[in-house]
């Protein structure tokens, strides 16, 4: 009893590790979706493209663990920025078929387009500070570990209070309630909608980095399977709601954690879409959200 006691934390701790890093991605999906009703689903390319800027900034650039993570966030930012002018805006206006399949295409070029400059090989991220064991009693926890989990809420954190404080966040909140009457109220549309998929791409390209330090290894697709479960995770919270991808990251990273860890590890990808089975089936507007009815 006592054994499995101490497996069940010792995989909780797992689990909101790499559930803080789920977290962290999708809340690029659900800021987006909030703003301009959009499932980017390029957006675990721009986690890819973090862990990759994070890699040539400590490896070309000779850069420490923290401005190696905010270069990366800045760079991720300036390309979010850059794909939502070219690829996004002109669709603004289009069916959302069409605009969704304008995402799938993004994603696939971004991929792609990184296997030409970089080679489909892997890369070993660079050890950016001296790996440490802590023990608390039975359990035990590691530098990566602790560094992605306070990492993780400082993010998160200000990601809040710039959504809540700022005149910039109470301008996003404006646009994601009614547009049209936020633009009327004198509020740059394009700008608010620029900056949200910069943010969203600042925080993915940090789960990026986060991923590379814990894993030490990078690759061009490596964003498909986390982009995919963060946008699980985006919907189990609610899609659009901010606390609801944190909340929804962190349960997933758990589950997962979990499955691994008590049945089979080759399980862990079932278990995420199963939840995103459940939750359309049972609850469609995720733990945090309402149901609106939509009129068609």
């Amino acid at each position: 009893m006592d054994t499995l006691l101490h497996q069940f934390f010792q995989q909780l701790i797992n689990g909101i590790s790499l559930g803080s890093i789920y977290a962290l991605i999708a809340l690029g999906y659900t800021m987006i979706y909030g703003i301009i009703k959009l499932i980017n689903f390029a957006h675990g390319d721009i986690y890819m493209l973090g862990a990759y800027f994070g890699f040539f900034a400590t490896t070309q650039l000779g850069l420490s663990f923290i401005p190696a993570i905010i270069l990366s966030m800045a760079c991720a930012a300036l390309v979010g920025i850059i794909i939502e002018r070219i690829a996004y805006k002109p669709m603004r206006n289009a069916p959302r078929i069409a605009i969704l399949i304008t995402a799938i295409g993004v994603s696939f070029f971004l991929e792609y387009g990184m296997i030409l400059l970089v080679s489909p090989q892997p890369r070993t991220f660079p050890a950016v500070f001296t790996p440490t064991v802590y023990n608390f009693g039975p359990l035990v926890a590691n530098s990566q570990q602790i560094v992605i989990l306070v990492s993780a809420i400082i993010l998160m954190a200000v990601l809040t209070y710039i959504v809540n404080k700022t005149k910039a966040g109470k301008a996003m909140r404006a646009v994601s309630f009614d547009a049209d009457a936020a633009r009327l109220m004198g509020i740059n549309i394009d700008r608010v909608i620029s900056m949200t998929f910069a943010l969203g791409s600042a925080l993915a390209a940090a789960g990026g980095v986060l991923v590379g330090v814990y894993y030490n290894s990078i690759d061009p697709l490596m964003g498909m399977m986390p982009g995919l479960k963060a946008f699980v995770a985006a919907v189990l919270g609610g899609i659009g709601i901010i606390p609801g991808a944190m909340i929804g990251g962190i349960i997933l990273g758990v589950v997962e954690a979990m499955v691994s860890g008590f049945i089979s590890s080759t399980f862990r990808d079932a278990a995420a879409f199963g939840i995103l089975i459940l939750i359309l089936l049972y609850k469609p507007a995720g733990l945090l959200g309402k149901n609106v009815r939509e009129k068609v």
